[in-house]
């Protein structure tokens, strides 16, 4: 997320290095660098004039500390416009002072509305709330029948609803959406799920509207008569971030019409070069509330700027890191793994495997380890991300399944033919088992050495003997 614009700045920062201070000639180098950095990464034209523009202004200007290099100069100035850019603080959600909250879910057909829906009632009961969902997509079953199966995998409640026999006659008569208003079937659909919420206690309504492949009035007309009809605390405008100006395109069409209140940016985990995020914010000036990163119902999270800002400067996102494994990591296996480790008899290879489970739970190593920081003894930790080879955590967890619960607790019996034995049964080889062996016997050691004091020469010559071996199961 974000890596792809933030290599490209870190590149155009290179060319201040060694410069003594700013000048025209090198601030002039460096915003050409900076603005080609945002257009490859699919920033809108107008937005790119507008970032640099304030930028040079402020290089040229007496705004920057002059005990700063040029660089560090430049890096203030772009982290403090990214930040005006995008906004400093996280927005809030609005709820309605009697419940239920409506929401809106709107976009264009693809966009992942039905899936985000899902995933933003998963999140509101996280907080709490009661959420109900409710497809007013009438024109394509299947957009119904997606909701309810993704309400059933969040365990979120759903106003199902059905479609009556004068609309479904004429709408096979008619031919489909561009040439049957389906808009009395909607708000009729909308009333009943808004009575339904009152009715069941739900404080939180969420409409999954339908979408187009393209703007048009009948999408436009539809959605600002539901508009009208539910009054809607929120109007979130789900966005494909891989469809790069297209999205900001929808998103404006969307707001002159309905004025959203906030917009979900969704496959933020493929290969979306991060422009559209920068885009929609300066085009409607509506915030971004969320970012969707992946398939899974939990793939969601909050949008904050300044963390957001952090990742796209190399400086990471330890706070999102850190929250991450609050919620996903188990507390108490964790504080029983450290006591463990730390005292004589070490830990097994069961409490080993179990940590790896527990890791895994975080989600992907390479996602992990580009939320750190690239700079100190993180340096380089983002370019090493590019390298990890997540299925190794998968073979490593197979070697440990296949030997008996003996030798998980006790690997020095583990000798040549049960070594053989573990690598036909996991699908390995017998060199990624002693590999294996060789690194827990060496993070055993090193556990105990720092639980038992073992003295700050000792434990640093370790870590140096870890760092300088060959890298983790290879």
């Amino acid at each position: 997320m974000f890596e792809n614009l933030s290599d490209k700045l870190q590149r155009s920062f290179k060319t201040l290095r060694g410069q003594g201070t700013l000048t025209d000639e090198n601030i002039a180098d460096a915003m050409r660098e900076i603005r080609t950095a945002l257009l490859e990464s699919d920033v809108n034209l107008a937005v790119t004039q507008s970032l640099v523009e304030h930028i040079r202004t402020r290089a040229l200007g007496s705004e920057v500390a002059t005990s700063l290099s040029p660089t560090e100069q430049i890096v203030k100035i772009v982290n403090d416009e990214l930040q005006n850019l995008l906004g400093r603080d996280t927005a809030r959600f609005k709820f309605a002072p009697q419940p239920p909250t409506v929401i809106l879910m709107a976009g264009l057909q693809g966009s992942g509305k039905t899936t985000t829906s899902g995933k933003l009632a998963q999140w509101l009961k996280k907080g709490g709330h009661r959420p109900m969902l409710v497809s007013v997509d009438v024109y394509r079953p299947a957009a119904r029948e997606q909701l309810k199966v993704v309400a059933d995998s969040v365990k979120a409640q759903i106003y199902e609803g059905k479609l009556s026999e004068q609309f479904l006659s004429s709408f096979a008569v008619g031919g489909g959406p561009a040439s049957v208003s389906g808009t009395p079937e909607v708000l009729r659909l909308a009333k009943e799920a808004l009575r339904d919420a009152r009715n069941f206690g739900n404080d939180i309504l969420l409409i999954d509207t339908a979408g187009r492949l393209g703007i048009d009035e009948l999408l436009m007309d539809e959605m600002a008569a539901l508009k009208a009809e539910t009054r809607p605390s929120e109007i979130l405008f789900v966005a494909d971030s891989m469809t790069g100006q297209d999205a900001v395109n929808s998103a404006k069409a969307f707001n002159d019409r309905l004025g959203i209140t906030g917009v979900i940016l969704t496959k933020m985990d493929g290969d979306a070069r991060g422009g559209a995020a920068l885009s929609i914010r300066h085009i409607t000036g509506a915030p971004i509330k969320f970012l969707g990163t992946g398939e899974k119902p939990d793939a969601f999270e909050a949008f904050h700027p300044d963390r957001i800002v952090s990742r796209i400067m190399g400086m990471g996102d330890i706070a999102t890191l850190l929250e991450r494994a609050e919620e996903k990591l188990d507390r108490g296996k964790a504080e029983q793994f450290a006591k463990k480790a730390l005292s004589g008899d070490g830990f097994t290879l069961d409490d080993f495997r179990e940590q790896l489970r527990q890791i895994k739970k975080m989600g992907s190593m390479k996602s992990i380890l580009k939320m750190l920081p690239s700079v100190g003894p993180f340096a380089g930790m983002a370019e090493a991300a590019e390298n990890v080879d997540e299925s190794q955590f998968t073979r490593v967890e197979s070697i440990i399944n296949s030997m008996t619960n003996r030798e998980r607790q006790d690997h020095e019996i583990i000798n040549g033919s049960r070594r053989k034995r573990i690598a036909s049964g996991s699908g390995t080889s017998v060199q990624e088992v002693n590999n294996l062996l060789r690194q827990y016997a060496q993070m055993r050691k090193m556990f105990k050495m720092i639980g038992g004091g073992g003295g700050l020469k000792a434990q640093q010559r370790m870590m140096s003997q870890m760092q300088g071996k060959q890298k983790f199961g290879r």
